[in-house]
């Protein structure tokens, strides 16, 4: 199954460095910027986690600069659901507006029972469900 979205972001002043190009922590930021669209498209940003009794915390990321991103530059972060059965692995790239690959990675999240604080070994029926309603049957 292949799902994702693509946001859009202007690269702000406040991101970049004294070269004029985006300091290297600030990718994951587009990336979080990127997660929380697309889980929002189908109903479980991260309020509807917590309030179905599930944390989801990053437990890996890795990031490939393929090529810098610059103030005012717009970009379009897509963000791709690659696994969801045992965790949620999101894939990103990052283009620039002509398409080309500026930057890409993946996040592995976990789902994390809030009342026992313990990892749990297949994602939540409250995901399961809102996904199936968003793109069909899960297979």
């Amino acid at each position: 199954m292949r799902y994702s979205t693509e946001t859009e972001i202007l690269i702000p002043f406040h991101d970049v460095d004294s070269m004029d190009i985006v300091w290297h922590g600030h990718y994951v930021k587009y990336f979080e910027v990127a997660r929380c669209d697309f889980l929002d498209s189908f109903n479980y940003g991260y309020k509807k986690m917590a309030a179905s009794g599930y944390s989801w915390p990053v437990v890996d990321m890795r990031i490939k600069y393929v090529k810098p991103l610059q103030f005012g530059q717009t970009v379009l972060v897509r963000c791709s659901l690659k696994e969801w059965e045992y965790r949620l692995k999101l894939d990103y790239v990052i283009e620039n507006a002509n398409g080309e690959r500026l930057t890409k990675g993946y996040t592995i999240q976990v789902a994390v029972d809030k009342n026992t604080a313990q990892m749990c070994f297949e994602t939540p029926k409250a995901f399961r469900e809102l996904l199936a309603h968003k793109v069909g049957p899960l297979e």
